[in-house]
């Protein structure tokens, strides 16, 4: 049996709990540890490819249905709301009642709430089915982390863990390119049914390789008071980041809800020291290097998904590239991931996790700031250059990062440790998106009327002003129909000169978290309990 450190969870007074004995390897193919990780990246690729898949879709399901743009805009916050709130108690779902069946479940529910959008003839019916798949796709990942983490030894992990990565990496670039293809040669119903067949293949998989994996001392109940403080404070604050670029960030709904929040995670810390099987033993925080690597995957995710969110409009709107081209643009940087995150999970295994990830996060820092010199006029090999860099400083992270959190959580955690990852990034993702938003907006309505003037153009009213400032924002000329072609050229310029000068503010404010996350990374160390996947019990 593997020995392993494990952190005091139980109030016992660091008196470690039993590890499971008479563990035996799976037979033949089931609980194969790398086909196992084939299944369990089968179904992963649904959730990733539908995070960034499904934007291309929208404006078709907004034409074909009718739906105003901000019903059009629940189609990507009820999807994220349900999977952000989730994700811990889904991991602790996972613990309880092993990790194969809650993945399996997860599958089934994902493809099929797919396959009903694909059905639906209503925004309401799409909006509804987009919030199941959110809850299925929260069952779902964490759990693929446990199986993981459960079936293969220490010495491999990494490599798996960077195959994981991979995947997630090359799913997330790779939907804009699909939904392209999809949307524009098929229709947007087929973005979703494609969903159908995967998880088909992934159920198969699943029910013929995967092995259940549970510790000895897995959780016997349920916090059902710290599972509902948890998920109002986590949706008090997913909301609050979602509808800070419409209410503004003074704003007092943003603050009332962002105060919820706080007091929601107040609630829920004092409930979790007095309740006897908590949702999230607190203790699970003194390991330094679990708290570093959560703090570490936000600020990946703040970097990466902020700054990824404008080069979206960049390529579109001010390059005037399609959105297949523009998913092609990218390819140098899904390119560096495919390859960077095995590469890195061999090297996490070989020198440990501190210098990759704070190699990681330099890069990505070099990267973001590289961004911040894109021009109106960059040519494409420039881009490719820094998009290229950033695939590769990401790599390493989301690798060793989530190494970190999985291999530092005790057996009987896996699961909660895989959705504090997952929620880690989306929380992330979303602050990114909030936060550097907030900067662009900063940015373009200080320069806006200044760039209009010395354009020579006419005067705007505060209220057109406004509203010009709004399309400039997503690098959208604001040229009315009619207006004369040296004007509408003009105003393209201006346009376009504003944004660029909102999107290297942006970028520079991501490489500056990067560099901050360079310090966090060094905090950072190999999973103490990495090796209790090899003493798990296998029912």
């Amino acid at each position: 049996m593997t020995s392993q450190t494990t952190i005091d969870t139980t109030g016992s007074g660091g008196k470690a709990p039993a590890t499971p004995s008479g563990a035996t390897p799976g037979k033949g193919l089931r609980g194969h540890p790398w086909l196992t990780l084939i299944t369990v990246a089968v179904g992963v690729m649904m959730v990733a490819l539908d995070g960034t898949i499904v934007a291309i879709a929208n404006p078709a399901i907004q034409k074909d249905l009718g739906a105003t743009f901000a019903q059009v805009q629940w189609i990507t916050n009820g999807y994220f709301l349900a999977l952000a709130v989730s994700l811990i108690t889904a991991g602790k779902l996972g613990d309880r009642f092993g990790h194969r069946q809650t993945f399996l479940i997860g599958v089934v529910g994902f493809a099929a709430a797919s396959g009903a959008i694909g059905l639906s003839d209503s925004i309401a019916l799409v909006v509804t089915f987009r919030v199941l798949q959110g809850l299925f796709g929260a069952l779902l990942m964490p759990a693929a982390l446990g199986l993981l983490r459960a079936t293969f030894p220490a010495e491999k992990l990494n490599m798996a863990i960077g195959i994981w990565g991979m995947v997630i990496g090359a799913s997330t670039a790779g939907g804009p390119i699909l939904g392209g293809v999809l949307v524009e040669h098929v229709n947007w119903q087929s973005v979703f049914f494609i969903n159908v067949p995967v998880g088909v293949l992934a159920v198969v998989l699943g029910v013929w390789i995967l092995l259940d994996h549970r510790a000895e001392n897995a959780p016997r109940s349920f916090d059902i008071l710290g599972i509902a403080l948890l998920s109002a404070a986590m949706f008090c604050l997913v909301w609050a980041l979602i509808k800070a670029p419409e209410w503004g960030w003074g704003d007092g709904r943003t603050w009332a809800f962002i105060i919820a929040s706080v007091v929601g995670f107040a609630l829920f810390a004092f409930w979790e020291t007095k309740v006897r099987e908590p949702l999230i033993p607190l203790a699970l925080f003194r390991s330094v290097p679990l708290s570093a690597g959560v703090v570490l995957m936000i600020l990946m995710a703040i970097a990466f998904m902020g700054g990824l969110f404008f080069v979206t409009f960049y390529l579109q709107n001010v390059h005037g590239m399609s959105p297949i081209d523009a998913g092609l643009h990218l390819l140098p940087l899904t390119g560096m991931m495919i390859v960077g995150s095995p590469l890195a999970g061999a090297m996490i295994t070989k020198v440990g996790p501190r210098i990759p990830l704070a190699g990681g996060m330099a890069l990505t820092a070099i990267a973001m700031y590289g961004m911040s010199t894109l021009e109106t006029d960059t040519g494409s090999g420039i881009m490719s250059v820094w998009f290229a860099l950033l695939g590769l400083g990401l790599a390493p992270v989301m690798v060793g990062a989530t190494e970190v959190i999985v291999g530092n959580a005790p057996m009987e955690l896996s699961g909660v440790a895989g959705g504090l990852q997952q929620a880690a990034m989306q929380i992330g993702g979303s602050l990114g998106t909030a936060v550097l938003g907030a900067v662009m907006a900063s940015k373009v309505d200080s320069d806006l009327a200044g760039n209009w003037t010395n354009a020579g153009l006419p005067p705007l009213t505060p209220e057109q002003e406004h509203q010009a400032s709004e399309a400039v924002q997503v690098g959208v000329p604001p040229v009315a129909p009619g207006t004369p072609d040296a004007i509408a050229a003009k105003i393209t310029g201006v346009a376009h000169d504003t944004f660029i000068s909102g999107m290297s503010a942006a970028s520079l404010v991501a490489a500056g978290v990067a560099v901050v996350a360079v310090l966090v990374a060094f905090l950072t160390k190999r999973g103490e309990n990495a090796g209790a996947g090899a003493g798990a019990a296998h029912i």
